[in-house]
């Protein structure tokens, strides 16, 4: 796991100082090794720069004329050593010709069974790892090498075989677990790792996106799919490589963002299927996950687990203990000590007794999320949707204080198999579109048995939804409780900036299987890519690797293979098929819990406790340069929250990490 910068100028106007500042902002997803490639596309040559020597890269002011130079082509990249933690381990690497360059970010967990093939095929390895895998795949397979791989991966190939057409491929994982940010200037390209790396360079605007600022403030939204060519972010200008997707770029020429145009290679599309029985499913279900767990423990240093107690992480932590026996199992949990309501603490004790495993804790408050928030929000790049970020941020910290580099995490399971309470609804809507009535009227009985704290207008509301058209669904949202007025926006200044309501995928009017769909869409364009961003910011803030043993094609095109009933039962019991296959693997007790919590935190205490800290922030300069913020009304209703007039709105948070974010990265609303 490491982190990527580079950057391609045909007028060769490259600053050694931009390179350096870049790699280093991102120093901390790999804190092992650093390595710096320098080339001239056109003449083929090529100088590096690593270890001892990467500080002489500081001694050339403008990257022209240096041995041979005008270099137009610069590569920086810093290492987090999991597997062949040796020195031929160190990148940026190249095939044994040297007209193959790469720079990698992440793991592919299938390179023993590709080395074998391109073994067989004549390729040698000089290194154990994976990366020089993908390089021989690339060298044998081209493009299509990613099909092969199975894993999480960011990485950039600099291909210089054809001398007249130099090219540039990027690729980014199946899933997105791994991120890849560039963007364009005057015909040069930056991408990297990280926002924070783009923005060290000096061309690169901290201008806040209006569309991406507007669907964060008003829904919550963060890295969904906005059906543009090049995915936005909240700075303008800066775009990120959808999950899925390569790029290959044509370094004869400058560049122009509008000739760019990301390739597809997978997508998850499962065909349905009705030949499994449930019980059939779950005991393919079951060797799917521990062939997964297999994989992800393959590691050169110690591997941890995140473990929160319920149904996901405990049978990651119980399969580990399943597949390796002898396995030294550590664990760390999030434990919400202010709030008894959403402590799992009991139910993750319970775990570690049944795998025999070491527990460490963290019950962080609100006095350190205030020590805290100005690192968690440099951390993110961007603004985040809840306090809850803060907790898993809380437990890779711990994780890296005990000596961890390498964790496991249950991140896309609910996605995949249902597990938020709202799914429940749109389990009822398909039900009704499939004209499945005496199945409906049971399964609404199931669900009544869920919504005993008050829900269940708001979950038929819900189900009303889909059968509305996407235009109207925010305002059916409104009335269900899950979204509210927007008179905290300064409505003007949207309007200046041309913002459009945010309108969410509609299933197609010839699918019934709307759960199916709603899954698809939460695991690929709407929700997981959010949590996929907090996971791996949170995760190498601290020198981790998270590995999410749920993400794999295989286990996907499954899962969303199966009849929706397998996912969530006629009495409304979500992950019904996980549950069997797990087992005789995770505790029956586990395994029956109806509630869901994760790593929940208590911000309604939280944020009432921060009054004396926020009612300045609120007040502040700073908060007055956020001009997008209506804030004479968020003041008023601060202090209606307060006084107990009007509910807890967990709004809050936004407000308060949009002026942090500006003030963390000086943006601008102009």
């Amino acid at each position: 796991m490491c982190g990527i910068f580079g950057i391609f100028n045909a007028t060769s106007k490259i600053q050694s100082s931009q390179i350096r500042a870049a790699t280093t902002a991102i120093r901390h997803r790999g804190p092992d090794d650093e390595g710096y490639l320098l080339a001239n596309t056109k003449t083929q040559n090529i100088k590096l720069f690593g270890g001892e020597d990467s500080e002489s890269i500081l001694n050339l002011p403008t990257l022209t004329n240096h041995e041979g130079g005008d270099w137009n082509l610069a590569f920086g990249y810093r290492r987090l050593s999991i597997l062949d933690i040796s020195a031929n381990g160190h990148q940026p690497m190249s095939n044994k010709a040297k007209n193959i360059w790469m720079i990698y970010n992440g793991e592919i967990y299938n390179y023993l069974e590709i080395r074998e093939v391109l073994v067989k095929k004549g390729y040698t390895f000089t290194s154990t790892g994976d990366s020089t895998v993908i390089l021989a795949a690339y060298e044998e397979w081209g493009d299509a090498c990613v099909n092969h791989l199975v894993g999480m991966w960011a990485f950039a190939i600099l291909d210089l075989r054809n001398q007249d057409t130099p090219k540039l491929f990027l690729s980014r994982d199946p899933f997105g677990i791994k991120p890849l940010y560039y963007t364009i200037y005057e015909g040069q390209i930056a991408f990297g790792s990280e926002i924070k790396a783009l923005l060290e360079l000096p061309w690169v605007k901290r201008h806040a996106n209006p569309q991406r600022l507007h669907d964060y403030l008003r829904m919550g939204y963060l890295d969904h799919d906005d059906d543009k060519t090049h995915r936005e972010t909240m700075f303008q200008g800066i775009y990120q490589l959808r999950a899925a997707h390569t790029l290959t770029l044509d370094l004869s020429k400058p560049l122009q963002l509008s000739a760019l145009h990301p390739q597809q290679y997978w997508q998850l599309k499962p065909t349905p299927r009705k030949d499994l029985s449930f019980n059939e499913a779950a005991e393919q279900l079951r060797a799917l996950f521990l062939k997964n767990i297999r994989l992800h423990l393959r590691s050169d240093v110690p591997i941890g687990t995140a473990l929160s107690g319920g149904i996901d992480s405990s049978a990651i932590v119980m399969g580990m203990r399943y597949v390796e026996p002898s396995i030294d199992l550590r664990t760390f949990s999030f434990i919400a000590q202010e709030d008894p309501s959403i402590n799992e603490e009991r139910w993750s004790d319970m775990i570690v007794k049944a795998s025999g495993s070491k527990a460490t804790k963290t019950s962080p408050d609100h006095t350190s999320l205030i020590a805290d928030l100005m690192h968690l929000v440099r951390t993110q790049d961007e603004p985040v949707g809840s306090t809850s970020i803060y907790a898993q941020y809380c437990v890779f910290r711990l994780a890296r204080e005990n000596g961890m580099k390498v964790m496991l995490d249950g991140q896309g399971a609910d996605e995949l198999l249902a597990g938020y309470r709202g799914y429940r609804s749109i389990r009822l809507a398909s039900l009704l579109r499939k004209r499945q009535f005496g199945a409906a009227i049971q399964f609404q009985q199931g669900l009544k048995a869920y919504a005993g704290d008050g829900r269940w207008t708001g979950m038929l509301l819900r189900t009303a939804a889909e059968f509305l058209p996407r235009q109207f669904y925010t305002s059916a949202l409104r009335i269900a409780g899950k979204d509210h007025s927007a008179n905290f926006l300064n409505a003007d200044w949207f309007t200046q900036h041309a913002i459009q309501a945010f309108v969410p995928a509609e299933a197609p009017k010839d699918t019934n299987d709307l759960l199916r769909f709603a899954l698809i869409d939460a695991s690929t364009s709407s929700n997981l890519p959010a949590l996929l961003h907090y996971e791996d910011r949170n995760s190498m803030a601290h020198s981790i690797e998270s590995r999410v043993p749920f993400l794999t094609p295989e286990i996907a095109e499954f899962i969303l293979s199966l009849p929706e009933e397998y996912l969530i039962s006629q009495d409304g019991t979500t992950k019904c098929v996980f549950r069997q296959a797990m087992r005789g693997i995770v505790p029956d007790a586990i395994l029956d819990r109806k509630d869901k919590i994760g790593f929940a935190t208590p911000e309604r205490q939280w944020m009432g406790a921060m009054k004396s800290w926020i009612d300045p922030l609120l007040n502040s300069d700073m908060a007055q340069r956020v001009t997008p913020l209506h804030l004479p009304h968020i003041r008023q209703e601060w202090q209606a929250i307060l006084n107990g007039s009007k509910p807890f709105d967990w709004r809050v948070w936004r407000w308060v990490n949009l002026i942090a974010w500006t003030e963390a990265f000086g943006v601008s609303y102009d």
